[in-house]
């Protein structure tokens, strides 16, 4: 796999997420930057895998309307006691088919940039917890030659956090995926002009696409910033495992990092 100095370290700053919010004021924007280790495989359902290190940084918008946060970034268009409604983003880093056994031989895949609706729906809270519904729906569209629109991307997804254990904030996720058929054709579809033995002409189709498991950990110590993630991925019952692309069903991803906090705005806001 090809690193990646833009897509990755977007990626694990939104998963490792930002720093304790608590019942307070805020200041209105922070800066940061720092170092992050990641181990990731190049695809989800590919038996091989990349450790990064790379720049992590450290970006916290807390404004009524665009945010950045714990929840990635986003442009919260409706916000209710128990119902949230926004405009959410995401990306994920290019993979060199030459650097891929199962991909050796044919295109690409490029850096993908997804974005679309996201409906929240707060279904409990009390102290010092909160368990969200989260619906959202992104498009997918790649960046460089390989540009254009890739397809739909849908994760609904149980949300867990728990914001002060010890000093801690720990979030956990139950999320199952779906795809469209032009999203996996472009990640396990097979040309003719690309079959090769033991890689047959494929075509997948649309529709489930697995799911994870995903836990969070961040403290903010100071003006440091500290973050971890765990997750665990299965394609189980998802519409392409006949893809000779699919050589594991399921895999780990861990990443870590730390941020030095070196600007904050003198404006503090309200953040519950």
């Amino acid at each position: 796999m090809r690193k990646s100095i833009v897509a990755a370290p977007v990626a694990l700053t939104l998963v490792l997420a930002a720093p304790l919010a608590r019942a307070q004021s805020q200041p209105l924007w922070e800066l940061g930057l720092g170092a992050g280790v990641l181990r990731l495989p190049h695809y989800r359902g590919s038996d091989q895998s990349h450790t990064w290190v790379l720049p992590v940084p450290y970006v916290v918008y807390r404004g009524e309307i665009l945010k950045a946060d714990r929840e990635g970034a986003r442009a919260v268009l409706l916000e209710t006691d128990r119902l949230d409604f926004d405009l959410s983003l995401a990306a994920s880093p290019p993979t060199r088919s030459d650097d891929n056994e199962a991909r050796r031989g044919m295109e690409d895949l490029p850096p993908i940039v997804e974005f679309g609706p996201n409906v929240n729906w707060t279904l409990g809270r009390g102290q010092g917890w909160k368990l969200d519904l989260r619906l959202p729906v992104r498009a997918a569209l790649g960046v460089g030659s390989n540009g254009g629109f890739k397809g739909w991307v849908a994760t609904p997804q149980l949300n867990l956090d728990l914001t002060d254990l010890r000093g801690w904030r720990v979030g956990v996720a139950a999320a199952a995926i779906a795809q469209d058929r032009r999203y996996n054709e472009l990640f396990y579809g097979v040309s003719p002009a690309e079959a090769a033995p033991g890689r047959p002409a494929y075509r997948p189709g649309g529709g489930a696409a697995g799911g994870y498991l995903l836990g969070a950990v961040s403290r903010r110590v100071d003006n440091w910033w500290l973050g971890g993630f765990l997750r665990w991925d299965s394609l189980r019952g998802a519409s392409f495992l006949d893809s000779p692309l699919v050589r594991q069903r399921e895999h780990w991803s861990v990443g870590v990092a730390v941020s030095w906090v070196f600007a904050t705005s003198d404006r503090q806001v309200d953040e519950d």
